[in-house]
Order: structure tokens, then sequence, then C-alpha cells
């Protein structure tokens, strides 16, 4: 595996994920039991903006960096960019992005629990070193498909599980769609978010319609783009399907996506939407 997320730290589809993960997290504090945060594919955690592989690509600058001073956003960006700041930023400048471990366990309560799952070697030795001190945090060094499934369900009987695979081989939709359907037979209550990217073709579609057809109800859709989705090449923007949303998720983001498409797509281009892939 090549992927590394340090050269795709702070972008546009991070922010997007990230707003996403904090508002659902938010709701689902809002009851004062425990729950679990179990992420599939955590990474390193914390990704220091100097480094090698940061600058390689650079692309926190057409994300992150052109929102952060911004005052003006609505209220679930702007308890992301704030949360940023506080882990990311020294002497007035942003040193380093925090990743979803990160933003998640800031955002944690303290009888909450977060299993952080990671396969590459450097990046769970990473993550622990990012979170040793934090009690609530266990990580695991193994396959997070793998992991989801026989995690699941967690003592805490709610939660949320964030699923970010690389999407480096190309059978990853089809085994994504095969762990999410054995995930939601063990644990048909939990909430799920899946980041999926929307490249040249038309294969997040094709995972979008397979899900649909898995007879799993209370299926969501975000999306955002900054390009053309068939534009060849690259990265023209991702998405959130969200299994189980928590009541008023909508009217949590309601305004987030046309604020942040508008300053972040290319002028002109893209799009963003809200809606149901399969109702309740």
């Amino acid at each position: 595996m090549n992927y590394r997320h340090a050269y795709h730290a702070g972008n546009g589809a991070d922010v997007l994920k990230h707003v996403v993960l904090l508002t659902l997290l938010d709701h689902i504090g809002r009851k004062e039991t425990p729950y679990c945060y179990l992420e599939t594919h955590a990474g390193r955690g914390m990704y220091p903006l100097g480094d090698a592989e940061t600058q390689r690509a650079g692309e926190y600058r057409s994300g992150i960096a052109k929102l952060l001073e911004a005052s003006d956003a609505p209220p679930a960006v702007l308890r992301y960019l704030e949360l940023v700041r506080s882990l990311g930023v020294e002497d007035g400048a942003l040193v380093r992005y925090p990743g979803s471990p990160a933003l998640a366990l800031a955002c944690m309560r303290e009888q909450d629990r977060a299993i952080l799952v990671e396969l590459q070697q450097s990046e769970a030795t990473a993550l622990k070193s990012t979170v040793y001190r934090d009690r609530r945090a266990q990580v695991h060094e193994r396959d997070g498909h793998e992991a989801l499934i026989a995690l699941l369900p967690p003592k805490e009987k709610r939660g949320l599980a964030l699923i970010d695979p690389p999407y480096e081989q190309p059978d990853e939709f089809e085994r994504l769609e095969g762990t999410l359907t054995s995930a939601y037979a063990r644990w048909p209550t939990g909430t799920y978010a899946v980041w999926y990217p929307i490249k040249h073709g038309d294969a997040a579609q094709r995972f979008l319609n397979r899900m649909a057809a898995t007879g799993i109800r209370r299926q969501w859709v975000i999306e955002m783009t900054h390009e053309r989705d068939d534009l060849p090449g690259g990265l023209n923007g991702s998405g959130l399907l969200v299994i189980n949303p928590p009541y008023q998720l909508r009217e949590s983001l309601n305004g987030c996506l046309a604020w942040l498409h508008a300053r972040l797509a290319q002028p002109g281009r893209g799009r963003h939407r809200m809606s149901w892939l399969v109702p309740e």
C-alpha cells in the first residue's frame, strides 16, 4: 500500500469529511450515555504541515488554508475551524493539521471511547504517539475492514463508525459494500459514515446504487465537488454515505455545503447535494 494521507491532509475533501464528522459526533453526544467512535483507517492523527510529505502536494493550501480566518461561516463550519485553530495554530500560523482521530477526541467526552484502527505500521506508530496520553483511545494495528466486523457491536451499544479507505485497490468499493453489509448485520443501530472519492467515471455512483440495493434503510448522501465530475486525472470531489444519520442532521448542515463550495470550488464548476439514498 502506497497511500499516505499526509499528501492530502487539509484538502477540500478533508474539510468536508471533518465538518460532517464533528457534526455527527455532536449529535450523538447529546445523550448522556457513553458512545463508541470507531475509525477504520485512522492514519497518524496529526500532520505537521512542514513535513516533506505534506509539502509534496500542498493540498491544504486549496483547502483549510482558504478558510481558517473566516468568521462568517455557518455554525457547523465555525465549530470545525475553531478546533483546527486550537489544535494546529501556533503564533498565528497553521503548523499542523489535525486528522480525524485528533478532531474526534477533541470533542468527545470523558465517558466516551475511541477505537482507532490503522494497518500501516509507520502510521500506526505515529498514531500511538499522538494519542498515548488519552486513556479514551485504543489503537489497533490491523486491517480496517476486518476490524470493523470483529469489533462490533461495541459495549456502549451506540456510536459512530468512520470508514475512510485509501481506494487504491480496484475492488475497494466492492469490498466496502461487503464490509458494510456485514457490519450492519452485527450493529444495525449504529451510525456509519463512509467517505468516498468522486473521480472521472461512475465508480462512486455504482457503489451508491449497490448500497441502495442492500435493503439497508436510512442511507443519506452528502457530496461536494470542486470540478466537473467527469474531469479525468484526479480527485474532483468527495462524498459521505451516512447510514442511520442522527435526527436533524440536515438542519445542522444547512448552508455548510453552499458556503464551502463557494470558497473551495473552481469558479463556475462543481456541485453539492444532501439527499436520501434510501429513506426511512
